[in-house]
């Protein structure tokens, strides 16, 4: 399998030099040269399959003559031991033909761990085949940090820089990255906003020459192929347990950075017979304009209590607008520039389009707080802001109430004990075992300016010999 560059000038690459590379030379993200298709009848007959049995399904296709399958199987049973479900992804019923997809049974209660538990393995497989070693550098908006320093904490080969906005994630989000006292773990509490964070990662991938000699930046942010690529086996695994292939379901996903709904739209491109996929936004809603109104503009980010979503410029929609213009990366090139000067439009046939694919909802503080309240009354299940958001998304907009409809759970409440007590909880969600002393363990992180000079040094400081 071959990937090529959504802006249609960077050189095809094999999975893993793309699994290194993070953004193509042309600035462009990394996408697989043609998407794998699997029967109706092979799709069924993956019922009853264990989670990590099944991910070798879907994702040895993508890793094709990269990776032997025995070492992907392997990579796969190592990643997943570390979760506290045996599903992986349990899923509760909350309302007729509706359910939540518990994605935060990982090592940090987040649904980044689906992703960065096997991409840490991966990291260590392919940079100890090649004797080489790298620097990550990524920015967070609350939950990849602290997933992506629990899936490297221990890779010899890795020295891992992630930035997360000062004084803007929750203080169990700060804390999960900040306690992880490693000699090869650094973070950055940088004055700014997540956009703020994530631009300096991006350029600093574009320009690596300040990195000590013979290192280079690998990403771990939703950026890397090789995350959305993990993300895909919870659609079809939830899928199948409602009823999939021989009935359609549908998933509302809480969205920021657009990769996990965009594994789902891969997911319906391989097969899984998906009839609804919902983007659900918080204030910072520029997704839901541009479905809605065709309007990508840029507007000020606003500090929300579902802070995981407070993104103004998502990444992974270049993934999207790539297949919206026929795979054109001179197109999407174009976009890109527009956007850059704060707007950008889509055509009337790639808007249709786009229509036909997502439906999209907005909800601000007030309301998502309702709906804690809500389902908390009437089920005694109690949700975290991003969940609610997605939960009253696929109630708003749903079409068909004989199509199961399934709620991405993208974090455990206990991460966001603020939005809980607004919703009239009287004391805050009590965190897991594993993380029980989490507000007594030592801290250790870098507030620094919004400097990319300042941030750079610090990088290339730290760096272990």
């Amino acid at each position: 399998m071959k990937y090529v560059s959504t802006r249609g000038q960077a050189p095809a690459l094999e999975f893993e030099d793309v699994v290194l590379t993070g953004l193509a030379s042309d600035g462009g993200l990394y996408v697989p040269q043609s998407i794998p298709e699997f029967s109706k009848e092979e799709i069924a007959s993956w019922a009853g399959l264990s989670y990590q049995e099944l991910a070798l399904k879907i994702m040895s296709p993508f890793v094709a003559g990269s990776i032997p399958e025995a070492d992907l199987k392997d990579l796969i049973d190592r990643s997943y031991a570390t979760f506290r479900h045996d599903a992986i992804v349990p899923l509760v019923q909350t309302g007729h033909n509706e359910w939540i997809m518990e994605l935060f049974q990982g090592p940090t209660l987040a649904f980044k761990d689906i992703a960065l538990q096997f991409l840490g393995n991966l990291l260590d497989y392919v940079l100890k085949k090649r004797d080489q070693k790298v620097v990550i550098m990524g920015a967070t908006s609350g939950d990849t940090g602290s997933a992506a320093i629990e899936g490297c904490r221990h890779c010899d080969n890795v020295d891992i820089f992630i930035l997360h906005p000062y004084q803007r994630v929750s203080e169990v989000q700060r804390r999960q990255m900040t306690t992880v006292i490693e000699n090869n773990v650094h973070n950055i509490a940088m004055k700014g906003n997540f956009d703020d964070c994530q631009n300096l990662v991006k350029t600093s991938f574009a320009d690596q020459s300040f990195l000590p000699e013979g290192r280079q930046l690998a990403a771990v942010n939703s950026i890397n192929w090789a995350r959305i690529m993990a993300q895909i086996v919870y659609y079809f695994y939830c899928g199948l347990a409602l009823g999939a292939p021989s009935r359609p379901v549908s998933f509302s996903v809480p969205t920021g950075n657009f990769g996990d709904i965009f594994a789902g739209y891969i997911a319906k491109r391989m097969g899984l017979p998906v009839d609804q996929l919902v983007i659900a936004t918080n204030s910072n809603d520029i997704l839901h304009r541009c479905i809605s109104d065709n309007d990508h503009s840029k507007k000020a980010l606003e500090h929300t209590l579902s802070p995981s979503m407070d993104i103004m410029v998502s990444s992974n929609f270049e993934r999207m607008l790539f297949e919206l213009h026929g795979r054109d990366g001179a197109k999407v090139a174009q976009l890109m520039e527009d956007f850059k000067s704060g707007e950008m439009t889509l055509g009337e046939a790639e808007l249709a389009e786009a229509r036909k694919l997502f439906s999209s909802y907005r909800l601000d503080d007030d309301a998502m707080v309702d709906v804690i309240r809500d389902v908390y009354e009437k089920t005694e299940y109690l949700l975290d802001p991003h969940t609610a958001i997605g939960v009253e998304a696929a109630r708003k907009t749903r079409r068909s109430k004989d199509v199961p409809m399934i709620c991405l759970a993208t974090a455990h409440p206990a991460k966001f004990p603020e939005a809980v007590k607004k919703a009239g909880q009287t004391e805050d969600p009590a965190l897991p075992h594993h993380m029980a002393d989490l507000f007594e363990r030592e801290e250790k992180y870098e507030v620094l300016d919004h400097d990319a000079e300042a941030v750079r040094s610090f990088v290339a400081g730290n760096c272990r010999a």
